[in-house]
């Protein structure tokens, strides 16, 4: 009998820096999905990979002074280290350079040109780098980018476009006609909204003498293709379009995308489909963004976490569960280490730990480790057996891909697993051995059933939980409680260790940084307050600081001073400060904190610290007390320093830095 397949993607990401740990909710939110459909008994490809071209990788990989290729096989390696250490189990890992997903891009081109929807056109608009997509002045927020904050770029160049205009109405009639196309709900209406306006058509090349770095565009070397052509088209080149694996497995039958590229999934792909003559995918499943205290993660706002040092320090299982049970799907949530350590210590280590350990070090105290006879039912033992039939709940929440549900499903079985233990209380046992044994068997049978269900989520804990009670993990078509499990138990261990909240340096959450004033003016309603554009190497921003009673402008412009990048803007006066500039004080005198030699961006540390991830406030860098020794900045005796030199602040000693 041949085997139903399901094929699942990622979206490939930008290797133009490292990982975050958006990437890592996207991977596990699949890995959790392909691995539920391979215990179904399902033939499943799960594909992720990296997007290798386009004006981000080119842009950032000059700025570091480096080639494009060396910039990528720098953080591709990274990216694999990200999808090992979260135990990802991808069948490929693709990438936009190879050549075989080149020749495909190309390939797809002509058929877009043979079918007459490609022409050559002068084009005006306003790029976002970061977003590699134009917008329209009607999209921008307070002429920003929506998603990156910075203001777009006006671009104006000869390119070939896409007649995505041709394909307005057979893509809205394929969405209202298939509601499980986009998802969740809320998107799907989102889309349909943005449809009512009429459909442009699509830039998709982008000329060499401003973009050397792409596909070229067949018999025209004097452009590349638009990333968004290229990028997408992974999803048939990762599974060898047009050859066998492409027939077996397309149309996939979910990609799992971040909100914020929901347009070119659910209107850019499928019309390029469509004008090829290819099957649209069955779902396109948007999640929502991974927040730190409430602000979404920016690696230029200095609000992230390393995913790979959090995997390091908490263990794979207990970040995968956090993440699949603490966002809701298809929203946005909010990440701490605090509600991490309280979701790990309750959920895993308090509710499954403390049961697995509890039924293993009875079952060796009263049956040396062997897995004792069920005899006759009681009805509180009939009653949790019926708890365990939830298989058919938790599929159709999977099918739906409502995983944090089906992950709460899975756990109100645990606690009932639990309640039964604690009524039974079969440590009372002992002098009715058949009773004890009935009551151990169902808990040992419960666990295995347990093990199944929890290793989609978090598959080394699966595999700990069914070795501790002498058994092999087993398919969900061994999810059914049985009377015939037998086997001995291994001496039992602690499942998961409790994890404590650290008692942090508060200097572990501040991030400093050299800037260069570029420009300073004076407050238009403020007599103290100067208001100065820095420059901070990868972008430029806006302070405002009380320095006016003690320096003029021509003393300040072009100094190179310490800002704290990460501190939540504020409006003084009427007008946004992006930072804090760090000076000393003394007896009244001032001095700025300087790094003369330093580049603008250039990290500023304190040995045995790291630098800050996320957004702070004022109240939390008030809580770092730093002063000046020897006219060097210091915190706890310890001289803050960039890579190249020592901080300092031409003032007396003592002086308090603030």
């Amino acid at each position: 009998m041949v085997k139903k397949t399901f094929y699942i993607t990622t979206a490939i990401d930008y290797p133009n820096g490292p990982p975050h740990i958006g990437h890592l909710y996207e991977k596990t939110i699949a890995d959790a999905l392909a691995r539920w459909h391979r215990l179904k008994g399902e033939d499943v490809f799960f594909l992720t990979g990296t997007d290798e071209h386009g004006q981000k990788i080119y842009k950032t990989a000059k700025e570091k002074g480096l080639k494009p290729m060396q910039l990528i096989e720098k953080n591709v390696a990274i990216f694999k280290e990200l999808c090992k250490k979260v135990n990802i189990s991808n069948n490929r890992f693709i990438r936009t350079t190879e050549k075989e997903h080149e020749k495909v891009c190309q390939e797809i081109f002509l058929k877009l040109k043979a079918n007459g929807d490609i022409y050559k056109d002068s084009y005006e608009g306003l790029y976002c780098t970061g977003c590699e997509r134009y917008y329209t002045e009607r999209e921008l927020e307070e002429g920003m980018c929506p998603v990156h904050k910075k203001k777009p770029e006006l671009v104006k160049e000869e390119t070939y476009f896409f007649k995505m205009s041709k394909y307005q109405d057979k893509l809205l009639k394929h969405i209202n006609d298939n509601p499980d196309f986009i998802q969740p709900e809320s998107r799907r209406n989102e889309i349909l909204n943005r449809l009512k306006e009429p459909l442009r058509d699509l830039s998709i090349s982008r000329p060499v003498e401003s973009l050397p770095w792409g596909v070229p565009v067949p018999g025209d070397k004097d452009h590349v293709l638009y990333v968004w052509l290229d990028a997408l088209l992974n999803y048939i080149s990762g599974i060898d379009y047009p050859g066998a694996n492409f027939k077996k497995y397309w149309p996939a039958n979910v990609h799992i995308i971040g909100k914020d590229i929901l347009w070119f999934h659910t209107v850019i792909w499928p019309c390029e489909l469509m004008s090829a003559g290819i099957k649209l995918p069955k779902t396109i499943q948007a999640h929502g963004f991974v927040n730190l205290g409430g602000e979404k993660l920016s690696k230029s706002r200095g609000i992230t976490v390393d995913p790979i040092k959090l995997l390091d320090e908490y263990g794979t299982d207990p970040v995968r569960y956090f993440f699949l049970k603490e966002i809701p799907a298809g929203e946005d949530g909010n990440f701490s280490y605090e509600a991490l350590v309280e979701r790990s210590n309750s959920d895993l280590a308090d509710v499954l730990g403390n049961l697995l350990q509890r039924v293993t070090v009875l079952t060796h105290k009263n049956f040396e480790g062997k897995i004792p006879k069920i005899s006759k039912l009681e009805k509180i033992d009939e009653e949790l057996i019926k708890e365990s039939e939830i298989l058919e709940k938790v599929d159709n929440l999977m099918q739906k891909y409502e995983w944090n549900r089906a992950v709460d499903k899975i756990w109100h079985f645990i606690r009932a697993c639990n309640k039964y233990i604690n009524d039974t209380e079969p440590w009372k046992l002992k002098e009715d051995k058949k009773r004890l044994g009935t009551v151990l068997y169902i808990l040992i049978e419960c666990l295995r059933i347990i093990s199944i269900y929890i290793y989609p989520f978090i598959p080394e804990t699966g595999e700990k939980v069914a070795k501790q009670i002498g058994q092999k993990i087993g398919t969900l078509k061994d999810v059914q409680f049985t009377e015939k499990t037998k086997g001995k138990m291994p001496q039992p261990e602690i499942l998961f260790k409790k994890f404590e909240i650290k008692e942090e340096d508060p200097f572990t959450k501040v991030n400093l940084k050299v800037a260069e004033i570029i420009d300073i003016q004076d407050h238009p309603d403020a007599d103290k307050l100067y208001v100065m554009q820095i420059n901070l190497g990868k972008e430029k921003r806006q302070l405002v600081a009380g320095l006016k009673p003690y320096f003029k402008p021509e003393e300040l412009k072009g100094k190179h001073i310490i800002v704290v990048t990460n501190l939540k803007p504020a409006k003084l006066k009427g007008i946004e400060s992006n930072g804090m500039l760090l000076a000393a004080e003394r007896k009244k005198k001032v001095a700025i904190l300087q790094a003369p030699n330093s580049k603008p961006g250039a990290q500023v540390t304190v040995e045995g610290i790291e630098p800050g991830e996320g957004q702070i406030t004022i109240k939390e860098f008030q809580l770092v007390q730093m002063t000046t020794k020897d006219k060097k900045a210091r915190y706890k005796g310890k001289t803050l320093k960039t890579d190249s030199e020592e901080v300092i602040a031409e003032i007396e000693d003592n002086a308090k830095v603030l």
